[in-house]
């Protein structure tokens, strides 16, 4: 019977008989979440009234966030905050392990320019100009002991082994009175980077040697490039001898790795630092 009348009197509002508001009248608003489910179908169904309109709404899609302001108008979030102490305490670790803020300097009269992560080292010398550059980014190879514990979940903080960087770097050997650079492709190769003092191999080997315009910075690939895994032992002792006699052996291998060591540490706290203040604003 509810269900006839509920239709009953829908049908009534529908043709404009003066209903609208019976169910205002019959059923007050404070009393529908108690009807049965016959009245309440006859609160709810009677039309687009007043009594529609401000039917309470049973679901909300609003979900505060746990957040902390400070102010600059960004999205700050407990997880931030903590996120940020963390950063404080590493950074603070980072620069007591820091071996000094001033980058050491290399044997020779070498010049340096740097721009970020890329380092350039320029000398002369009797009419010619050396010139080494590198980039610190991905020149921390994993150690053997580190994969180790990574493979078996373990952390030692009391042995961590000491990081190095190790970069690939290029040097160009200009002629004053030429128009091309003679461009030797370098790197450490993984077996010769923890040699002994005893140990008179070389520490760095060339990949590759070609001949390059003056003023280009991109590698010319219609240039002819020496790829030096099948080269002649002759041939490659010379070329190793060329550049020992301007400047580029063991001694200075050395001192680069040193100086590389110290560029990336100091670029790595640096990125902490920038890391925190865009967490905390």
């Amino acid at each position: 019977m509810l269900p006839a009348l509920c239709r009953s009197v829908c049908g009534a509002a529908r043709l404009g008989l003066g209903l609208r508001s019976a169910p205002l009248l019959l059923l007050p608003r404070p009393l529908a979440s108690g009807l049965s489910p016959g009245l309440r179908c006859l609160w709810s169904l009677c039309g687009p009234g007043q009594a529609h309109t401000h039917r309470p709404r049973l679901l909300s899609s609003a979900r505060p966030l746990n957040s902390v302001s400070c102010g600059c108008g960004g999205l700050h979030t407990e997880g931030d905050k903590a996120f940020a102490e963390y950063l404080t305490d590493e950074i603070k670790e980072e620069k007591k392990i820091q071996k000094t803020a001033v980058l050491p300097k290399l044997s020779g009269g070498w010049d340096m320019e740097l721009n970020g992560t890329e380092a350039k080292l320029v000398r002369k010398m009797e009419g010619e100009k050396i010139t080494v550059s590198f980039n610190t980014n991905n020149s921390i190879p994993p150690t053997l002991e580190e994969e180790q514990q990574q493979q078996e979940g373990q952390k030692s903080d009391e042995n961590e082994p000491e990081i190095v960087s190790t970069p690939n770097f290029v040097v160009e050997v200009t002629k004053l009175s030429g128009s091309q650079n003679l461009v030797f492709d370098c790197h450490y190769p993984e077996s010769e980077v923890a040699h002994g003092e005893e140990d008179d191999s070389d520490i760095f080997t060339i990949r590759e040697v070609s001949f390059q315009p003056m003023g280009d910075t991109d590698w010319k690939e219609t240039s002819y490039t020496l790829n030096t895994d099948s080269l002649d032992w002759a041939l490659y002792d010379h070329l190793m001898d060329f550049l020992a006699d301007r400047g580029i052996d063991n001694t200075f291998a050395d001192e680069l790795m040193e100086l590389s060591t110290a560029l990336e540490h100091q670029e790595y706290i640096r990125f902490l630092e920038e890391l925190k203040g865009f967490i905390k604003c």
